[in-house]
């Protein structure tokens, strides 16, 4: 018996040691991939082309106003889980066709009332984004970084006979600051936010010597539900906004001169499958 009681007491003093041995042998990496579908409504669209351009309100003007399917795909990387290594794609691509209410002039070209026209606004990005974690908690999150975006845009507005045809691409990259955070909420559910965002020169991201003013953010809420120890599934409200001014580089069909500035409203829901428990 006395033997029996030592062994107990020797596992009772060893025990704190075994779970701190068992939290550190925790895996140094944690992968975790995100899903998200939802809609998009357009709030503000407001562009101009070229100096004499018409001042174009994209859901009056060319009946930008439905509700347009979006998804969201991003993949991370922890290591300890303190830094962060995030990569989104957003595939973001509307189309409307409308008749002309109004004459429009594009880049020098003119667009008469009665016109019916297509106009496709198409802005997917590619963002590779780090955060570090200043909370020790593992079921807490508040984490700050930095990112940089690639934007990829096309505008295009054609009219239907064919006759009148205008465009603008774009690439280039833009950086951005971030801050996101996730707090438990009893039963499993948590609230979490995400705010990325930035305003700059162009030119000078660019290495242009012409001057374009730059800005977007990024930010939602999103509530969700740990439903099994490796998946979650939310509910994701997104503003999206963003947008450039200023004289850029001309071409034969333009003189350089835009503005160009949005605010969407995404909502969407999603799932998420993490390495970690």
């Amino acid at each position: 018996m006395r033997h029996l009681w030592v062994g107990v007491l020797a596992w009772a003093l060893a025990a704190p040691a075994l779970a701190q041995d068992a939290e550190e042998a925790e895996p140094e990496f944690g992968v975790r991939g995100t899903v998200e579908l939802g809609f998009l409504a357009v709030l503000d669209h407001d562009i101009q082309l070229g100096t004499d351009g018409t001042f174009i309100d994209y859901p009056s003007d060319l009946e930008q106003s439905n509700l347009y399917f979006v998804p969201r795909l991003s993949i991370e990387v922890d290591i300890w889980r303190q830094h962060h290594l995030t990569f989104l794609y957003q595939p973001l691509d509307i189309t409307s066709t409308a008749t002309l209410r109004r004459d429009l002039r594009i880049d020098g070209l003119d667009y008469p009332e009665g016109t019916p026209v297509r106009a496709r606004y198409g802005f997917p990005f590619y963002r590779l984004s780090w955060d570090f974690d200043v909370l020790p908690e593992r079921d807490t999150l508040l984490a700050f970084g930095l990112g940089l975006q690639l934007r990829n845009a096309t505008i295009e507005f054609e009219s239907l006979d064919g006759e009148r045809y205008r465009s603008r691409n774009d690439v280039g990259p833009v950086p951005l600051l971030r801050a996101r955070g996730r707090f438990p909420v009893a039963n499993r559910f948590f609230f979490a936010f995400e705010i990325d965002g930035f305003y700059a020169p162009i030119s000078v991201l660019n290495g242009s010597d012409t001057e374009v003013q730059g800005a977007i953010l990024d930010a939602s809420l999103r509530f969700g539900w740990r439903f099994m120890d490796h998946a979650d599934a939310f509910l994701n409200v997104r503003y999206l906004a963003g947008g450039a001014s200023g004289a850029g580089d001309p071409t034969p069909t333009s003189d350089g001169v835009q503005s160009n500035w949005l605010h969407f409203l995404v909502v969407s829901l999603g799932a998420t499958i993490d390495s970690r428990p």
